[in-house]
C-alpha cells in the first residue's frame, strides 16, 4: 500500500488523491466523448460535472458528519475546516453514498433548469460513475480505507499499521473490499457501454447503472467494516449499514423509474 505519493510542506500529495482525481479526469473525458453526435453541448457536459464534483463532496462530507457527530463535539468547526489538527490540508471523513444522493439531484436539478434534454445527458455521463469507481476504489485500497472485515479466506489482506485498516485491526487480514468495489465498477462500466447501443429509451443507462451500482454496493458492504454508529440492522452475525439501506431505496427508485420511462416512451 502506498498511502502517501510524497509531501510539499503541510499539502500532503496521496495515492488515494491522485487517483480520485484521475477517475474524475478520465470520466469527463469520457463523457465529453460521448457528446459527439449527440447534439449535446459540451458546455452544459463541464457545468454538470463541477455541479456534481461540488456536490457530492458536500454530500459525502455531511452523510459521514450526521453519523460520526462524537468526532466533533470538541469542536463544530472541524466538520468543514479543510486543515486539519495535524496541520495537514484536506478534509478527512466522507461517505460516498450521501454524495451520491446529493449529486445526482444537484444534478437533475440542474439538467431541469437548462431545459436540457435530462435522459438523454443522464445516459450521456452514466458510464463515467462506474468508470472512476473502478479507478478511485483502487486508491482507497492503497490508502488502506473503507476495509473489509477481519477474514481467514485466501484473499484476506494484512494493511500497514499507519493506515486506517492497519490500526483498527493491526496484523489481522482483512476483505480486500476496496478492490471488490472496483471489481465491480469495470464490470458495471462494460455492461453500460455494451448495452447503451442497444437502448429503447432516454434514461436507460442511466437508470440501469444506478440500479447495478445498488446491487453492487449492497454486496460489498457485507463483507466491509462499519463501526456500530453505521449499523442499520443485525440479523444473527450479519450487520447490515446504513448505506445498504439507502442503496435499496436508490435501487427501487431505478426500478420505479424504469417503468415510468418505458411507459412515456411506448
Amino acid at each position: 500500500m502506498v498511502p502517501v505519493l510524497f509531501k510539499i510542506g503541510p499539502f500532503v500529495i496521496t495515492g488515494y488523491g491522485v487517483l480520485l482525481t484521475s477517475g474524475f479526469a478520465l470520466g469527463l473525458w469520457l463523457s465529453l466523448f460521448r457528446t459527439r453526435g449527440s447534439g449535446i453541448k459540451k458546455e452544459i457536459i463541464l457545468d454538470l460535472f463541477l455541479i456534481v464534483l461540488l456536490s457530492s463532496v458536500f454530500g459525502s462530507r455531511f452523510f459521514y458528519v450526521v453519523f460520526h457527530l462524537e468526532e466533533f463535539r470538541g469542536g463544530i468547526w472541524e466538520m468543514v475546516n479543510p486543515v486539519q489538527s495535524t496541520g495537514q490540508v484536506g478534509i478527512a471523513g466522507l461517505s460516498m453514498v450521501g454524495g451520491i444522493l446529493l449529486a445526482i439531484f444537484s444534478g437533475i436539478l440542474y439538467l431541469y433548469i437548462k431545459k436540457a434534454n435530462i435522459w438523454k445527458v443522464a445516459d450521456v455521463v452514466a458510464p463515467a460513475f462506474p468508470l472512476g469507481l473502478a479507478v478511485t476504489r483502487i486508491g482507497c485500497f492503497l490508502n488502506g480505507c473503507c476495509f473489509g472485515k477481519p477474514t481467514d479466506s485466501f484473499c484476506g489482506v494484512v494493511f500497514p499499521h499507519d493506515s486506517p485498516a492497519g490500526y483498527f485491526f493491526p496484523d489481522t487480514p482483512l476483505y480486500p473490499s476496496q478492490l471488490f468495489s472496483s471489481f465491480f465498477g469495470a464490470a458495471i462500466f462494460l455492461v453500460l457501454i455494451f448495452l447503451d447501443k442497444r437502448k429503447k429509451f432516454d434514461g436507460f443507462t442511466f437508470w440501469l447503472m444506478v440500479m447495478l451500482y445498488s446491487i453492487a454496493r449492497f454486496v460489498v458492504d457485507l463483507f466491509r467494516y462499519y463501526e456500530e454508529s453505521m449499523v442499520f440492522l443485525r440479523i444473527g452475525n450479519t450487520n447490515f449499514s446504513i448505506n445498504q439501506l439507502v442503496v435499496v431505496f436508490l435501487f427501487l427508485t431505478s426500478l420505479l423509474a424504469f417503468s415510468f420511462l418505458r411507459k412515456s416512451k411506448g
